[in-house]
């Protein structure tokens, strides 16, 4: 039968030609941009010296922001001489503008220089750390808090920033996991595109949009041992399937930049990987953009056993590494390795060809000075705006812990609180590691937070309780800025009864405690990943008392918290929140916001059980329950986490029930559809976030027990259900083979829905190819 060709058929015919006309139009206009920019690159390039274009792969440091102990000297005479291509550091309009003069005036060929910064949860207005803001589960906001960096970056000159940080970390020992966003491939993945896009923003010619450099490729967050560039090993397998996942997903988002890693890939420094920089990011990945070197990485080479600074240098340009930041190792050497045939012409050209098409790219010879406007310094920076967003998204990355007896939301009205602890009344510290521009006496301390919620109608006891650190060793160690820890004039013990005194007159302690600013973060992992010592025994003292304990924790890593588990009636993860700490949490602790957050990254019971995470292989042996011998356990604890990943509570309850599956039985491309129904079934509306994994028990290699591969969050009012569906398709199931290509094979799989890793519904399904 023949079908009747409608007027609907022909509008959908219309759309669709109309959408082709418009991609080959699309096409058309970048393919002339495209070719502008290379006619105008060439142009300059033929006009460089060998010196110029070599000097423009010179990265130095303005002084402000300085992560190593070398620093660069006759920056003005460098920049006039055409030997700087860029400075990081440096930020402010006034400054800037001094230094992008001298290269645009006083230099020969007019060539402006790129500033950069690592602007990491905020440059001015300081958002949660990024671990916290993974929490949220929420691109939307992830994004919005990129494009209000971004904003308030390139108000004081900014155009290039180092972020987003989206290595995979499973060891919560290591102090940047605070930086990234968990143990997850999936979600790190979507993570790293929106931060991307946020920064980048609609196009990178704008006066408010940065060029985003991914960082640190690649597998940094395996550092062995937890330990701070160190070295690391693992599987190509591991790599494909697990670690290179979000630095592929920021390329496909169209990423300006990429840092390299401090650590060996394969046995060779990342700096100078060839097969990482060239063979993997450009030839396997399509990536056009330009990589710089971390902090003397470059020269750091030497130390892994590969060479003197000349060797390295030419292994590096040679491997495809552009731009060498603060060791001056290609400005020093590259022109001898030229003459000595040990690179090539065309390696300096490329790499130069790089650097300046990133200029281009910024508008910055168009208008060198595009984003320094004073007036915009004084109007987009710290706004209420800003400050309105950073608290929301702080609300939204705090995790409910525990919750016990419905002792959170507390009450507005009537009674007494004891607010005890070293970071209760404190600035400081609620900024969290890694701000460069932030302003910590601009935050709001949680005692501040609380008092604008209540005023007068709850009476606050007040007392510090505990210094963040009794010991003086760790204290030093923990000052590389000063005055960031100090010990109170008070003695330990004075400062323990000041806090027993105040929870004997109040009804309830609420005891802010955890990690200062300066525990987590570069060069901050911990062996010991438990509370400190000094606060520990504070805690102890006040379970003592009978009375409920509500924890406020700050963190920049999972935490080892079984007595806390144990002893506290409740527990509230606020990470490190940022400038608007103290009204997050005061807004969270009495109700005027329900929490939302889940974990990214799984919290151990002991940190004997580390690594620890969520989507690790099986073993011939799994343990279970019964008999403990012979099988993969531990003899002293359970093989679990305390906290898994994707757990968070709620001040509601919600209620899976129903997964229901479109098919069973499918072949080749179908779809599948899996649907589940959440109730609220509670006392406040909340919003969940559903979780979508799936497990693969018959392939040709060993698969994660489960893998999440979408997520929703959803918001519910009281009593409100709501059916929840997921879309898949043969593309979720799909991971790199021993062959290391990317595909699906016919099989069961396992489709699981639910508020967890740990707590789903599931349903199976056979797959034929």
């Amino acid at each position: 039968m023949k079908k009747k060709f409608t007027r609907n058929s022909a509008a959908f015919i219309g759309a669709a030609l109309l959408m082709s006309v418009c991609s080959i139009n699309v096409n058309a206009q970048t393919a002339a941009e495209t070719a502008k920019m290379n006619a105008y690159v060439t142009g300059l390039m033929k006009k460089m010296t060998v010196d110029e274009k070599i000097g423009q792969l010179n990265l130095v440091t303005g002084g402000m922001a300085i992560t190593g102990s070398v620093t660069n000297n006759g920056i003005g005479d460098g920049v006039k001489n055409g030997t700087i291509g860029g400075i990081f550091g440096l930020y402010g309009v006034a400054e800037v503008r001094k230094m992008q003069e001298a290269a645009v005036k006083g230099s020969r060929l007019h060539i402006p220089l790129i500033f950069g910064l690592d602007v990491i949860h905020g440059h001015r207005t300081i958002f949660p750390i990024p671990l916290g803001m993974s929490a949220t589960w929420d691109l939307d906001l992830i994004k919005q808090s990129a494009r209000i960096a971004a904003k308030e970056a390139t108000a004081e000159g900014l155009n290039w920033v180092f972020s987003p940080m989206v290595d995979i970390a499973r060891d919560a020992r290591w102090g940047r996991i605070s930086e990234g966003s968990g143990e997850d491939p999936y979600l790190g993945g979507r993570i790293a595109a929106a931060m991307v896009h946020g920064y980048q923003g609609t196009s990178l010619k704008n006066a408010d949009a940065v060029m985003a450099c991914v960082k640190h490729f690649a597998l940094y967050g395996a550092a062995e041992a937890g330990r701070e560039y160190n070295t690391v090993d693992m599987s190509r397998l591991a790599m494909y399937n697990y670690y290179l996942p979000p630095y592929k997903a920021a390329v496909d988002a169209g990423v300006g930049s990429i840092m390299s890693s401090f650590n060996v890939v394969d046995g060779v420094p990342s700096t100078v990987n060839k097969w990482l920089l060239t063979d993997l990011l450009r030839k396997q990945w399509g990536f056009k953009g330009f990589v710089v070197s971390d902090y003397t990485s470059l020269n750091e080479v030497t130390n892994h056993g590969l060479g003197d600074l000349k060797t390295v240098s030419s292994r590096a340009i040679n491997a495809g590494l552009d731009m060498d930041m603060v060791g001056e190792g290609y400005l020093k050497t590259l022109k001898k390795s030229l003459q000595e045939k040990k690179v090539s012409m065309a390696d300096i050209d490329r790499a130069c060809r790089l650097i300046l098409e990133a200029k281009y790219k910024l508008g910055l010879f168009d208008n060198p000075y595009k984003s320094l406007d004073a007036a915009r310094e004084k109007s987009d920076i710290m706004t209420v705006a800003n400050r309105v967003a950073a608290r929301s998204a702080a609300e939204h990355s705090f995790v409910l812990l525990k919750n016990d007896d419905q002792i959170l939301p507390l009450k507005k009205t009537g009674g007494s609180i004891a607010l005890v602890g070293p970071l209760a009344n404190n600035k400081r510290d609620m900024l969290g590691t890694w701000v460069i521009g932030g302003e910590w006496e601009k935050s709001v301390s949680v005692m501040e937070g609380i008092e604008r919620v209540v005023g007068d109608k709850v009476k606050i006891n007040y007392a510090k309780g505990s210094n963040i650190t009794d010991d003086t060793t760790f204290i030093k160690r923990l000052n590389f800025g000063p005055g960031m820890v100090s010990l109170d004039k008070e003695s330990p013990e004075d400062m323990i009864e000041d806090a027993v005194k105040a929870a004997k007159r109040s009804d309830i302690i609420v005891a802010v405690v955890g990690e200062s600013q300066s525990m987590s973060g570069e060069s901050s992992s911990r062996s010991d990943i438990s509370i400190p010592e000094s606060q520990q025994k504070m805690l102890r003292e006040l379970k003592k008392l009978h009375k409920p304990m509500v924890l406020v924790l700050f963190n920049g890593r999972p935490l080892t918290l079984q007595w806390e588990n144990d002893n506290a009636t409740a527990i509230l993860d606020v990470w490190a929140p940022g400038t608007e700490a103290g009204n997050a949490i005061a807004n969270v602790l009495f109700g005027n916001y329900n929490p939302s957050g889940k974990l990214t990254t799984t919290f151990p019971r002991s940190v004997g059980q580390i690594p620890l995470y969520y989507n690790h292989l099986n073993t011939g042996r799994p343990y279970t329950t019964g008999p403990t011998k012979f099988k993969s356990n531990y003899l002293d604890i359970d093989n679990s986490p305390l906290y898994p990943f994707g757990y968070g509570l709620s001040y509601t309850k919600f209620q899976y029930s129903n997964l229901k599956l479109s098919k069973t039985n499918l072949k080749g491309n179908e779809t599948l559809t899996a649907t589940i129904t959440v109730a609220n079934t509670g006392n406040y509306t909340g919003e969940e976030t559903v979780q979508l994994y799936i497990g693969d028990p018959e392939a040709s290699i060993s698969r994660p027990v489960k893998e999440l591969k979408d997520f929703k969050k959803i918001t519910l009012q009281v009593g409100q259900k709501k059916d929840v569906s997921f879309t898949i398709t043969p593309d979720k199931l799909k991971f790199f083979n021993s062959n290391l290509k990317y595909d699906w094979e016919p099989g069961k799989f396992i489709i699981e829905v639910g508020t967890n890793s740990e707590i789903t519904e599931s349903a199976t399904v056979n797959w034929m190819k």
